[in-house]
């Protein structure tokens, strides 16, 4: 097949997009990228990258077109963020009317959206150009998301366009494909798309039998629960916070967070002002292959969402699905979406999301006492990914979605 790739996070960023398009190129399809200049998650363009700098790349058999995108700034949110949204939309819309309307017609366009919803924008565009059908990747559910990061009196101005943006993707996608079957009340709030929306969840690479081998750095001892990935406002961290606090006292307890975000000067802060040096390491940033040996070292893997915002509730981190795939247990601060799923495989404890005392009570109550028991959750959680999160049977299942759809069309 001719696929189009239409996002704005994707190689050399660490997104899901990446293992898409590799993976889709060495089956044999033709695949480009329309995206930005890589800049998250620091908010500066990547080095090697600028805007006379590798704005057309070739990896791995995939062609990268690199519209013009402000850098989202360090703090991510404001002006800095909204320019960049707009930013991409505006040259990608450029791009797709000056080059992309040109170029032999593509079979399928893929859209990856964990946020903006803005940046289906230019994919719908040409899609309709061109009549090739738009297959939208929904991982964040706007406006909502908006509504975490900005002030209620500023939500409720901007509410109205980006609803009206938002159904307007919804309507002219050929299909709706969400990674949460709970997205798809939320998506039907105002419109009936159930005929459109498709179940293609997240997966993981494998990281319980992968070969990189990264040498990270030396851990503390101890019962080690570590937290992987963004560390920004949606990941509750003042919770977790709170949690530490509480089990200061179990010196066997140790904290470890790799990864980076708009939270990580606020979660070395705290570190420093409560006294727990000792039991709590700020890591930060490591680059996609070292994540394994991080998983293979960790006695649990913490994930977090804010609760109080129904698409929140409704969401499986991406990371689940990374941990499932160590094979080791998981520990959850989430609402009904990811914590539906660590039931159902039995992979780990949820509690309910910023419910910091009912963490540590599990911890102290169900956890520490019981190891070898809850150990035996991380096994759970690996033969769970194998029947349902491999990278090949989920691009296998894309494949299937866009044969099957074209042939019905």
């Amino acid at each position: 097949m001719r696929v189009l790739v239409v996002t704005q996070y994707i190689y050399p960023e660490n997104f899901k997009s990446n293992e898409l398009v590799f993976e889709l190129a060495n089956r044999g399809h033709q695949v480009d990228v329309l995206t930005g200049i890589p800049n998250y998650p620091e908010g500066v363009y990547y080095k090697g990258y600028g805007l006379f700098k590798k704005r057309v790349e070739k990896q791995k058999g995939v062609t990268f077109y690199r519209c013009i995108q402000t850098p989202r700034g360090r703090q991510a949110s404001g002006v800095g963020l909204g320019c960049n949204y707009l930013s991409f939309v505006f040259f990608a819309t450029l791009w797709v009317l000056f080059f992309f309307v040109w170029k032999k017609k593509y079979d399928a366009i893929i859209t990856h959206e964990p946020s903006p919803i803005t940046q289906l924008i230019p994919a719908i565009i040409l899609g309709k150009i061109r009549n090739v059908p738009v297959y939208s990747w929904i991982m964040d559910i706007w406006p909502d998301s908006v509504s975490t990061s900005v002030s209620i009196n500023i939500y409720k101005k901007v509410e109205p366009v980006l609803s009206g943006i938002t159904e307007w993707t919804y309507k002219n996608s050929y299909k709706i494909l969400v990674t949460s079957k709970n997205f798809e009340s939320l998506i039907c709030r105002k419109n009936d798309y159930h005929d459109k929306i498709i179940y293609y969840p997240n997966w993981s690479v494998d990281m319980l039998h992968n070969t990189s081998k990264y040498e990270i750095p030396s851990l503390p001892q101890g019962f080690i629960i570590m937290f992987a990935g963004n560390l920004g406002e949606a990941q509750n961290l003042d919770a977790v916070g709170k949690c530490m606090v509480l089990l200061k006292d179990y010196k066997k307890i140790k904290w470890v967070f790799v990864g980076d975000g708009s939270g990580k000067q606020w979660l070395e802060n705290f570190i420093s002002s409560n006294g727990l040096q000792d039991c709590a390491f700020v890591l930060g940033r490591f680059p996609a292959e070292a994540m394994p040996s991080f998983f293979q070292n960790a006695d649990a893997l913490l994930v977090t969402l804010r609760g109080g915002f129904p698409f929140l509730d409704a969401t499986v981190p991406a990371r689940l699905q990374s941990f499932m795939s160590a094979g080791r247990p998981v520990l959850a601060m989430l609402g009904k979406g990811g914590a539906d799923l660590i039931k159902e495989a039995d992979c780990g404890y949820a509690v309910a999301p910023g419910d910091y005392k009912a963490l540590a009570e599990t911890i102290v109550n169900e956890v520490l006492p019981f190891k070898d028991r809850f150990d035996l959750k991380g096994a759970n959680g690996r033969k769970y990914y194998e029947r349902e999160f491999t990278l090949e049977k989920c691009i296998d299942h894309l494949e299937e979605i866009i044969t099957q759809q074209s042939e019905q069309k």
